[in-house]
């Protein structure tokens, strides 16, 4: 299951936001309204929002040109990937790939709430200053 976000340009350059991706403690910045727990761990965080269970991901990869953010968990096999496109020294196109394998039952309950969660944390990167 493949899922995207719209391209967004933010007023940064894609070192600074690459550097700003490398730290598990900013990620909870972009979390979604009705975060109700968040905890940091030195490769990654974990996040529950309301009606959905927790979920951890460890931070497996971040560039100049993406930051990899995976599955911390055996039992689902995900990426989420924010592709980082410089413009100019101060403007980056950024836009959140999810690549997922579940089987049909569990991709037809997760699609919406993903998709969901993948367009707000899309407007939250736009609308960080």
């Amino acid at each position: 299951m493949n899922l995207e976000g719209r391209k967004i340009i933010v007023n940064k350059s894609s070192k600074d936001l690459s550097e700003l991706l490398k730290s598990p403690e900013n990620y909870k910045e972009f979390m979604p309204d009705g975060l109700q727990k968040f905890e940091t761990r030195e490769d990654g965080f974990k996040f529950g929002l309301q009606g959905m269970p927790e979920i951890a991901l460890k931070i497996d990869e971040v560039t100049d040109e993406k930051a990899v953010l995976k599955s911390a968990s055996s039992s689902l096999d995900f990426t989420l990937t924010a592709t980082l496109k410089p413009l100019n020294e101060n403007q980056t196109e950024v836009q959140m790939l999810f690549e997922g394998k579940f089987n049909p039952f569990i991709k037809m309950m997760v699609e919406k709430p993903l998709q969901n969660f993948i367009n707000t944390l899309t407007d939250k990167i736009e609308a960080y200053k």
